[in-house]
This record gives C-alpha cells, sequence and structure tokens, in this order.
C-alpha cells in the first residue's frame, strides 16, 4: 500500500503547519486514479516533524526515515532542502516507487553545518539512485536565496532520466502554501 511521504527541510519544527507540506500531502492523500477512481496512497501519508529538526544530521535522520517511518518500495517520498539531500542518501542503498526532489542539492554549499549533518562527505552514487526507484522529479527554482540555480541543475545533469522541471520566482519554495505543480507531477506519475 504506496503512502507518500515528506521530509522536510532542517530549521523547521513545526512541518504539519509549514509552507506547502500540509497542502500537498493532503491532496494528494485525496487523490485517486483518474481511470479506476481508486486512491492513489491508500496507505496514507507522513507529515510530521523530524528528531534533529535544526541540523538533519544524516545519522539522526536516516535511521529515523528507516526504522520509526518504515520507507517501503512503495511509497513516495519528497524531500524539501536538506530533506532532498536525505532522500538521495536514502535511496542510493534503498527501494522506493518515486521521489521528488525540492530545492536539492549535492554539496554542502561551503555552509559549515551543512557539512557537519554528515551528506557530503563522500561521493554521490547517482546510478544506485535512479536503479532504486521507478521516476524522480526535481524542482528548481533560478531565484533560490539558499540553493544556488548550477547546483540544482547539477543534480539533474547526474540523474539519468530524471524529470527537471525549473520554476521561476519560487525561491526556495518556503514562501508558497500551495505548489500545485508538484501535486499534479506526482498524480501524472502515480496514474501512468
Amino acid at each position: 500500500m504506496s503512502r507518500i511521504i515528506l521530509v522536510p527541510g532542517n530549521g523547521n519544527d513545526q512541518v504539519e503547519i509549514s509552507m506547502w507540506y500540509p497542502s500537498v500531502i493532503n491532496a494528494l492523500t485525496a487523490a485517486k486514479h483518474p481511470k479506476t477512481g481508486h486512491l492513489l496512497f491508500p496507505g496514507g501519508n507522513v507529515l510530521r516533524t523530524f528528531p534533529d529538526p535544526y541540523e538533519a544530521h544524516e545519522e539522526i535522520w536516516i535511521p529515523f526515515m528507516e526504522d520509526t517511518i518504515g520507507i517501503n518500495e512503495q511509497d513516495v517520498v519528497i524531500g524539501h532542502s536538506s530533506g532532498a539531500a536525505a532522500i538521495m542518501r536514502y535511496i542510493e542503498s534503498r527501494k522506493v516507487k518515486g521521489v521528488v526532489l525540492v530545492s536539492a542539492y549535492h554539496s554542502d554549499l561551503g555552509d559549515p553545518s551543512e557539512r557537519e549533518a554528515g551528506y557530503f562527505n563522500r561521493a554521490w552514487n547517482w546510478n544506485s539512485m535512479r536503479a532504486n526507484t521507478e521516476w524522480i522529479t526535481q524542482f528548481s527554482s533560478p531565484d533560490d536565496h539558499l540553493v544556488p540555480i548550477e547546483e540544482q541543475r547539477e543534480v539533474a545533469s547526474k540523474i539519468l532520466g530524471i524529470d527537471y522541471i525549473e520554476l521561476p520566482e519560487r525561491g526556495h519554495f518556503i514562501k508558497n502554501h500551495h505548489f500545485p505543480e508538484l501535486v499534479e507531477n506526482v498524480i501524472r506519475k502515480m496514474s501512468t
């Protein structure tokens, strides 16, 4: 039974009411397959604050995703910012159905706290990421003030077959309360 799971960006201890997170999760939880009428995510959703919400250490987040949330091969996972980095590390060695990356990056961006989080201390296994999921979509914005667009484009260039979408004037995707493009993309991917 597929679930929709959100892995938030760091710096957020109220994920359940922040930004576009609840509207996207609610819309996808209610979404039905256009032909069969069955729920796309009959297993429901996971929208919750992660432990270590301000630093997002890999040694805490990856076990939480695996052991507490129990992400599995039928789940679709949305990762925003540091949540995208966590998802990318997660799917290097574990299978999921689909992945959505929002404001994804592959380096520590010269930030000591990002370096300390642990995701950027080794090479990425891009081929394993692609092999461990049926589809990956990435949303980026040229005016992201935290993650340079070149960094986001580099992630897209490394993952073969990624569905890469640039949306103008979205910044770091933190000021919007809705994200219809993401909802439509996931519904389309799950309906094929």
